[in-house]
């Protein structure tokens, strides 16, 4: 039945599309091939994609929405609804009603205040920043005060991070010295007015700042694992996911100094529980503490290339030695991007490094305008390892995954 309606709304949007003069479509057809450089050189993915943006604007109100599918071989088509909300316009205030991606801060690859829109991880963090993010049905209200607004987000429904599937090779369950059951029954949240999430953002800009200040309260998007032994004898263990509460306050700011764009990015996170190791050292154990992520970076360009780095951290306050993770988490992210002929070859170069565990990401691209609209991309995704590390890290649980790919996409 689901199936069936997503279709049903493909089919009318496409229709509309070509009925109503008024109403603008564009979007983009892409084919998208990825080979792991193991000994067998195992597809890590084979997709086929139809992306839709439909757009009507009126005197006073103008509908957006971005049906999508993913067709992978010898399956289903996939169907999805990325946004679809109605905006309606006032003299000093502006209204959005319906399922939108929201996008707060100044990080580039990195959520810190940019926590409104769950994320899609399916495929850990290499899908294109528009597909990782996911639409949340929500209303926004944004009231302007010349150059400052203030933004408003209710959230009525929790929608938690899209996680790999168990079988997925970017599936990162922890590993244990005993057999594992999960139950997931206890991972929704009752859909009821007091379960909702709330955020308020306050930007302003001048000649020589552009900052945001934020706060909100919402659903860790990400499940905590509540794990407990199994049994008399605990021979095994249970992990029951759960979501908790989390209320925050942070901020942004970028400003051009002498050439040089320096941002910065900082939120505090009240009410995180972090796993914690028991007398036998299993991480049997929750404690709730409080802790702060934040980051600095900037951006500039010399000739033709255009350069970014960033450094962030995030510091566990008020910490316990029994907490699994490390009190202070270090990483680095840089960015190289050049074109040539004409601006219609790119060459990119980005790349996250983890300082703790001396792991990375590192992503090389190769992108090329064939004619308007028609580009090809070839790129590789390199996962490193520090052997000598007893904890791989974010990145180097990955180290098997390394892959070459390439998109073929056409946009209209």
């Amino acid at each position: 039945m689901k199936r069936f309606m997503m279709k049903s709304i493909v089919l009318l949007a496409i229709g509309a599309a070509v009925q109503a003069q008024s109403l603008e479509i564009n979007g983009y057809v892409r084919t998208y091939l990825g080979v792991l450089t193991n000994d067998n050189y195992d597809y890590s993915i084979n997709q086929a994609t139809l992306d839709l943006k439909l757009k009507r604007t009126a005197d006073k109100v103008s509908f957006f929405a971005n049906p999508y599918i993913y067709q992978y071989p010898n399956q289903e088509p996939e169907l999805g609804l990325r946004e679809a909300y109605l905006d309606v316009y006032f003299d000093r205030m502006d209204l959005r009603l319906g399922k939108q991606q929201i996008i707060w801060g100044k990080a580039d690859g990195v959520f810190i205040t940019d926590i409104v829109s769950p994320k899609d991880l399916g495929e850990f963090l290499l899908r294109d920043f528009d597909e990782i993010r996911t639409g949340v049905t929500s209303l926004k209200a944004n009231y302007y005060l010349g150059d400052h607004t203030i933004e408003v987000v209710w959230i009525p429904t929790f929608t938690p991070t899209i996680m790999p599937d168990e079988t997925s090779i970017w599936s990162r369950l922890p590993s244990f010295p005993l057999p594992v059951t999960i139950d997931e029954s206890q991972k929704g949240i009752p859909e009821r007015l007091e379960n909702s999430e709330g955020f308020i953002k306050y930007s302003g800009m001048s000649s020589l700042l552009d900052f945001e200040l934020m706060a909100g309260t919402m659903w860790d998007d990400d499940p905590t694992m509540h794990i407990s032994p199994v049994g008399e004898s605990g021979d095994s263990l249970l992990l029951t996911p759960r979501h908790h509460q989390l209320t925050l306050a942070g901020g942004s700011f970028s400003s051009e100094l002498g050439g040089f764009i320096l941002r910065g990015e900082g939120a505090y996170y009240m009410g995180k529980r972090f796993a914690a190791n028991n007398s036998s050292g299993l991480p049997l154990e929750l404690i709730e503490k409080d802790y702060a992520h934040y980051l600095v970076g900037t951006d500039f360009s010399i000739g033709t290339t255009r350069l970014s780095a960033q450094y962030i951290q995030r510091a566990i306050l008020d910490y316990n030695d029994a907490i699994v993770q490390e009190e202070l988490d270090n990483t680095m992210t840089f960015l190289a991007n050049r074109t040539f002929l004409k601006e219609t070859l790119t060459l990119q170069l980005f790349g996250y490094v983890g300082l703790n565990n001396k792991d990375a990401l590192i992503r090389p691209s190769l992108t090329y305008d064939l004619a308007d609209g028609f580009e090809i991309l070839a790129g590789a995704n390199i996962f490193v390892k520090n052997e000598d590390s007893q904890d791989p890290g974010l990145f180097g649980h990955y180290d098997d995954n390394d892959m070459v790919y390439v998109k073929v996409k056409y946009s209209f």
